[in-house]
């Protein structure tokens, strides 16, 4: 289902902040590092959102493309950055022809997709032969957070995992990508730690989303909400994020030696 232009907007200056953070910055030029591409080379950012990633892939000297499923993501995206390609798409019928990347790239997408094998699928087939992949995304069923009420904790997180298409996702970047045939498979992870107000909307999101699916009740909701209100204030906020990212090559082609990247 589409989303209205208002939510949108409000999504996209939610990511702003978050994408503006040290941990997101480092996060996407390890991405970036990891695809390992040459000057000149056509890489896509599947899931590209406002475009962030594909103006930074293009000051790298790529020749970056952007696809994403929102009509309204791309409208911004396109506004905000007119010289860059963006293109409406699905994550399992790009709109690229056969081999005509050597570079995918996928943040924060993985979980929503139900079928994320059909879609890896589709990375190998606009990838050309010895093309990287590299996927990045949180474990949604895997947040850490401090609370006095650590039952009720749970089961807000677990709650909220429950609603998304494919949760566990980023655990799972390294089967997938072998099952899928891809080779050369490489994970990393990364725990990014939040001790301050930046991450307070998503605390209130889980347990909104949490009640909402009738898991909590209005009452627990608030209490919870107000507990961590009151650790921001107080400056105890604990939040962990379980971040994984894999890299693998398309088989056929040449090898490619990896750069050891600007970091």
């Amino acid at each position: 289902m589409s989303r209205t232009k208002e939510h949108v907007e409000a999504l996209v200056r939610m990511l702003d902040v978050v994408d503006a953070l040290p941990e997101a910055v480092a996060s996407r030029a390890w991405s970036y590092d990891l695809l390992a591409l040459p000057d000149g080379a056509a890489v896509v950012d599947v899931g590209c959102g406002a475009g962030r990633a594909v103006a930074e892939l293009g000051e790298r000297g790529k020749k970056a493309i952007g696809v994403d499923v929102s009509e309204e993501m791309i409208a911004i995206a396109r506004r905000r950055r007119p010289r860059c390609d963006f293109r409406i798409g699905d994550a399992y019928d790009l709109p690229l022809d056969d081999g005509e990347v050597a570079g995918y790239r996928a943040e924060k997408l993985f979980h929503e997709l139900a079928d994320a094998a059909k879609a890896l699928e589709e990375a190998k087939r606009v990838l050309a032969p010895g093309g990287r992949i590299v996927l990045v995304g949180q474990d949604w069923d895997a947040f850490v957070i401090d609370s006095d009420d650590p039952e009720l904790t749970r089961t807000i997180v677990h709650a909220r995992a429950d609603m998304i298409s494919n949760p566990r996702a980023a655990r799972r970047y390294r089967n997938l990508l072998l099952d899928t045939g891809f080779e050369d498979v490489v994970v990393k992870g990364h725990l990014a730690v939040f001790t301050d107000a930046t991450m307070s909307p998503l605390l209130t999101g889980l347990a909104e989303r949490a009640r909402e699916a009738g898991a909590i009740t209005a009452e627990q909701e608030a209490a919870w909400v107000s507990e961590q209100e009151e650790r921001v204030r107080a400056g105890r906020m604990f939040l962990a994020l379980p971040l994984f990212m894999a890299a693998a090559r398309r088989p056929g082609g040449t090898r490619q030696v990896r750069s050891r990247g600007s970091r």
